[in-house]
């Protein structure tokens, strides 16, 4: 609740300022495009005019202020927001998990996935229980998981619900050469279209740095010691595979409240463009 409360009152001083013909400053952490944003020491995105990216600090503030749970994991955010008063956002986090065998990328099994995912569902939603949250409804496959083997991304789309509101996660883990960049699309289903074409567009300013890349492997480095299914079914997965127990709840994410899309397009300018300023002070590497 206190968190919510300081977001509205984040919303009133913004409508204030604007009143009074005072510009919006982002708050600390949040760095409007273009610019180019680092992930940790493993990687950069090209964030696009339009954009904003937060950083690690800011992003587990966002998601907690979006009653999701973070994990520690998180980089970074890429958040768009449109003229319309939609938005959507993208959580980029990264796992040291050793190089992952994709032999597995034409025999995935969609339906034996959703099973372990709504084991996953359920655990997470004791969590946030303990935290006062809604629980989260795992519905079912929105896309069900393909891999990429030109650019080596494993990608999907889950439907959940919240409060009966209906939410899509879109899902893609970028591999690199001993770890993986998770990349978690959420965006309300009467824009996820829109949203995926975005969210897709601005992958393409992706790029592990130097080294890092899945196909700069060499014999000798860490492995996984699992494929793409456990990816997909997700960390729960992952950790019974090598220690047979659940010990990382795989996470959904959701959108939060209403009154965070009127904040966030302070922040843009008028017509969700970033202003002039704004831009100017943002020039430069984000971390």
């Amino acid at each position: 609740m206190q968190k919510r409360a300081a977001l509205v009152l984040f919303v009133l001083a913004s409508s204030v300022n604007v009143a009074a013909g005072q510009e919006q400053q982002p708050p600390a952490g949040w760095t409007p495009g273009p610019v180019t944003a680092n992930l940790g020491t493993l990687a950069t995105i090209s964030v696009p005019e339009g954009y904003m990216f937060l950083d690690r600090s800011a992003t587990r503030a966002f998601l907690e202020q979006n009653q999701n749970i973070p994990d520690g994991d998180e980089l970074g955010t890429l958040l768009r927001v449109r003229p319309n008063d939609d938005y959507w956002f993208a959580v980029f986090s990264y796992s040291d998990t050793g190089h992952i065998d994709n032999s597995d990328r034409s025999s995935l099994d969609p339906d034996g996935l959703m099973e372990t995912m709504r084991e996953g569902n359920r655990l997470g939603n004791e969590q946030r229980k303990q935290r006062g949250w809604s629980e989260l409804t795992l519905i079912g496959w929105h896309q069900p998981p393909y891999y990429d083997e030109a650019t080596d991304n494993l990608t999907w789309a889950t439907q959940l619900s919240s409060d009966g509101a209906p939410v899509i996660n879109h899902s893609v883990r970028l591999l690199g050469r001993t770890g993986l960049m998770s990349a978690q699309l959420v965006a309300d289903v009467n824009g996820i279209d829109d949203a995926t074409a975005e969210f897709n567009d601005a992958l393409r300013g992706y790029s592990f740095n130097g080294g890092q890349r899945y196909a700069e492997f060499r014999q000798g480095d860490k492995m996984a010691g699992y494929g793409l299914a456990a990816l997909i079914a997700g960390g729960a997965a992952a950790s019974a595979v090598k220690t047979g127990v659940f010990k990382k709840i795989w996470k959904f994410l959701v959108l939060g409240v209403a009154a965070l899309i009127g904040a966030l397009k302070k922040l843009f300018g008028r017509g969700g463009s970033t202003s002039e300023p704004a831009r100017a002070a943002g020039q430069g590497d984000a971390s």
